[in-house]
C-alpha cells in the first residue's frame, strides 16, 4: 500500500504515483492525504493495513527538516516489523523517459550491487525489505521472453541508486538473443536516514512458517543451487564376479591360459586308426 503524508510535495506525490504504476496490480495507492507521523504513532499505518490487507507500505511525506522523504516498511501481524527512511536526493519519472515500457504487471529481475547490502546490517535489512516490496507473487515457472524488466540498486557512498531498465532481445545469429538493456525510468537517488528495525528475536519469529505450509521432505531426494533435483538409490550389495559382460573375442582364452588355470596340460586324445 502508498499512502500520501498530509504534507506531501509534487515531488513525492510523482514517486507515489510511479511506484504505484511499476506495482500494479499488485498495490494500493491512497490518494487522500493522511497527516501521521509513523516514527512517532503507528496505529494508522496499523489501520491500513488490517483494511487493504496488506503487510508492505511506502509512506510519502515533506518537510523542511526532511525533504522528500519516503519511509518503506513491513508488518507482522498488523503490527510494524521494519520502517527505514529514505531520502529523495533526484527522481527522474516514467513520464521523462520517452521509451517504450513494460506491460502492466510484469515480474521484475531485482540485481543488488555494493558491498554495503552485505556487510552493514541496516544495508542489509533493507535490501530484504525491497526484495519483498518489488518482487510480486511467486510462480512455478518463467519463459525467456517475460524476462523484459530490471530493477538495479546501488549502493555507493553512502547512498543508493534505484534504475529501471526494459530488456531488449536482440538477434545474434545463434539460438541465444543478444540482451540489451533500456532505461524506462523511473529512477532515484536516495539516502538513507532514520531506521525503526525489529529485534532479532522478533525477526526470527516473522520468518517462521506454519506445519502445514511447509513442503513435505522426501527422503533421498536432495537439490543443489541451481534447482537440478537428485536421487539416491539403495540397492543391496552386488557379487561383481558373477556379472556377465558382454563377450568379445579378443578377450577369449587361449588354451594355454586354460591348462594353466587347470593346473597342467590336459593329455591329447588318441586318434582311432
Amino acid at each position: 500500500m502508498l499512502i500520501k503524508g498530509g504534507n506531501a510535495n509534487l515531488t513525492v506525490t510523482e514517486v507515489l504515483k510511479d511506484i504505484y504504476a511499476v506495482k500494479k496490480p499488485f498495490a494500493v495507492l491512497y490518494k487522500k492525504k493522511n497527516i501521521t507521523r509513523p516514527f512517532e504513532d503507528q496505529t494508522s499505518l496499523e489501520f491500513f493495513s488490517k483494511k487493504s490487507d496488506c503487510s508492505l507500505f511506502l509512506f510519502g511525506s515533506h518537510n523542511k527538516k526532511r525533504p522528500n522523504n519516503l519511509i518503506i516498511g513491513r508488518m507482522f501481524d498488523y503490527h510494524v516489523l521494519d520502517m527505514i527512511e529514505l531520502g529523495v536526493e533526484k527522481f527522474v519519472s516514467l513520464k521523462d523517459v520517452k521509451n517504450s515500457k513494460c506491460p502492466e504487471g510484469t515480474k521484475p529481475m531485482l540485481i543488488f550491487a555494493g558491498d554495503m547490502f552485505d556487510v552493514n546490517e541496516e544495508y542489509r535489512r533493507l535490501k530484504s525489505l525491497l526484495i519483498d516490496f518489488f518482487r510480486g507473487p511467486s510462480v512455478p515457472s518463467i519463459r525467456l521472453a517475460g524476462l523484459e524488466y530490471v530493477l538495479h540498486f546501488t549502493a555507493l557512498d553512502g547512498k543508493i541508486y534505484m534504475r529501471s531498465y526494459k530488456v531488449l532481445l536482440k538477434k545474434s545469429g545463434c539460438k541465444i538473443p543478444r540482451i540489451e538493456l533500456e532505461e524506462m525510468g523511473p529512477s532515484l537517488d536516495l539516502v538513507m536516514r532514520r531506521t525503526h528495525l525489529a529485534s532479532d528475536d522478533l525477526y526470527k519469529l516473522s520468518l517462521k512458517q506454519p506445519k502445514a505450509l511447509k513442503p513435505k521432505k522426501k527422503k533421498n531426494i536432495s537439490h543443489d543451487v541451481f534447482g537440478t533435483t537428485y536421487g539416491r538409490i539403495h540397492m543391496q550389495k552386488q557379487d561383481l564376479s558373477k556379472l556377465q559382460t558382454r563377450k568379445m573375442k579378443g578377450l577369449k582364452k587361449r588354451p594355454a591360459e586354460k591348462s594353466a588355470e587347470d593346473g597342467g596340460a590336459s593329455p591329447k586324445k588318441s586318434k582311432s586308426g
